[in-house]
């Protein structure tokens, strides 16, 4: 590409996890020929409701900026994630399990499960959570990484985990690492937007201290207003709150009580549900809610009383409307993290769809025409991946048997999207799941919520019969077996932070 078709100046608009990992990967892939700047004031909170991850963060941090994995889990207060517990989402009293990774061992062409489905409807079978190794290992207070001396097709040779993590401090590991890589970082406050008189596109941006800061590609991280993508080209919204009616958030960090689960913890309550997130110095906890449904006060008074230790501050309330923008890229301007939209942080996905845009522009960087056919495929792309994680956030609450308050039974009564209805009408008939496309949430995660929240597939894929029954049983005992025997055998969750990955004292 001639210096001349390059795009020599990119500008950030605000900081926090969204802008900071926006700009370090900037830095590290385009930092030779373009200069990159952040602006961001101290004057402005940043909203940390995304303390949970899901695996995707290791490839970001590790194979795409070279971080190295002990250090960002130590600076950050880090701890494991294997999964999700979710506890009375079907009815009071359930509780399961959605773990990363895979289920089982595959036979042939088709998933463990269905062979799985059939001998758990004979009386032949364990409980699903007992054919994988994150579901075996969360409950216990098990963590090792993957045994790579294990076969290909082991449940056991890549044992996917995330993390927990405080974002503030992830924020502040990643300016550094993004300013040594020539990020340059402006304080202040922007108090004007202008616009280029031709077509519309953002030309600069000025400051509260009247300074000037132009750009030729801008990426909006200002949060919830959207300052260029909405403030300033009323790009809209799509709104999804008919089918996600929690609008509001209240969240408090308490003192560290009970083991430190490898896990994160989500409550199903009255109008809404309670996150647990436990760090090494401290617990994350909030209670995202429907305001038609439960007042303010109420949801913190909620939330105080169903903490696991003190609180260490006084509960912040925080407003949303579940939906993204009808553009993600309009114009020069590229939206990520609030700015691009909000999908409440049930499964933890809101770090990851800041990862995925990063990862989409970079694959659709422009040149300095900016050619509309890459916006155009960037916005398509965005626009699924969005809409398929609302599918299965819409899944936890539609599929449920409470009817105890007027939150669940609106909840199970609600129209869905026909894309989630056809699969759960699939799933319910035979147990089948077929992924469609590039959908984020695989089938083992469609698998163990669908299962976990009472929708049990009336029959089983029609060549499981074509296999002999005791071989089915052979073989799905020896996943069981396998898989409890190497969970023995692990050292405990606090046992590899204290050796490993212990956080200096805060």
């Amino acid at each position: 590409m001639n210096n001349i078709d390059r795009i020599g100046s990119i500008t950030v608009v605000g900081g926090g996890s969204a802008g900071w990992m926006a700009a370090a990967a900037l830095a590290t892939y385009l930092g030779k020929h373009a200069r990159i700047r952040l602006i961001e004031s101290e004057q402005i909170g940043i909203v940390g409701v995304g303390e949970a991850s899901v695996p995707h963060l290791r490839l970001f941090n590790g194979q795409w900026l070279g971080i190295d994995e002990t250090e960002f889990v130590r600076r950050t207060q880090g701890t494991v994630k294997l999964g999700i517990q979710f506890n009375d989402w079907g009815r009071i009293g359930d509780s399961y399990l959605h773990g990363f990774g895979i289920l089982g061992r595959s036979l042939g062409p088709l998933p463990f499960h269905q062979f799985w489905l059939k001998l758990r409807q004979a009386g032949r079978a364990a409980p699903i959570g007992e054919y994988s190794a994150q579901t075996l290992m969360a409950p216990r207070g098990k963590f090792a990484p993957g045994d790579r001396n294990a076969a290909p097709n082991s449940p056991l040779a890549d044992i996917a985990y995330a993390y927990h993590f405080d974002a503030t401090l992830y924020a502040r590991f990643l300016r550094e690492l993004a300013e040594r890589r020539g990020v340059e970082r402006i304080e202040g406050k922007i108090t004007g937007v202008q616009q280029r008189p031709d077509n519309g596109y953002v030309a600069s941006v000025t400051l509260e201290s009247g300074q000037v800061v132009d750009g030729e590609l801008f990426i909006d991280c200002s949060g919830f207003r959207g300052l260029l993508i909405e403030e300033t080209l009323g790009t809209g919204y799509v709104d999804w709150s008919h089918w996600l009616p929690c609008d509001r958030a209240v969240a408090v960090p308490s003192e560290r009580a009970g083991p430190d689960t490898p896990y994160t913890r989500a409550t199903a309550r009255g109008a809404g549900w309670q996150w647990r997130i436990p760090l090494q110095h401290r617990t994350g906890n909030g209670y995202v809610y429907a305001s038609r449904h439960l007042s303010d006060d109420e949801a913190a008074a909620t939330l105080l009383a169903n903490l696991d230790g003190k609180a260490l501050a006084e509960p912040r309330q925080l407003r949303f409307t579940a939906g993204m923008r009808r553009k993600a890229w309009n114009g020069n301007v590229v939206a990520l993290g609030l700015a691009s939209g909000f999908l409440e942080p049930l499964e933890s996905t809101s770090i990851y769809l800041v990862q995925s845009g990063i990862t989409r522009l970079l694959s659709l960087f422009p040149r300095r025409d900016l050619d509309p056919l890459l916006a155009e495929r960037y916005n398509r792309e965005t626009a699924f991946e969005y809409e398929r994680i609302r599918d299965f956030l819409i899944l936890h609450y539609h599929a449920t048997e409470r009817d105890d308050t007027p939150f669940w039974k609106h909840c199970r009564t609600m129209e869905v999207p026909d894309t989630l209805r056809e699969t759960m009408d699939m799933f319910r008939a035979d147990g089948r799941y077929l992924r469609n496309g590039e959908d984020f949430f695989a089938l083992p995660s469609w698998v163990q919520v669908m299962l976990g929240q009472g929708i049990q597939p009336r029959g089983y894929h029609p060549l499981v019969d074509e296999m002999p029954e005791e071989k089915l049983v052979d073989h799905v005992e020896s996943v069981r077996a396998m898989l409890a025997h190497a969970v023995d055998a692990m050292p405990t969750h606090r046992e590899w932070i204290e050796r490993y990955w212990k956080a200096p004292a805060p």
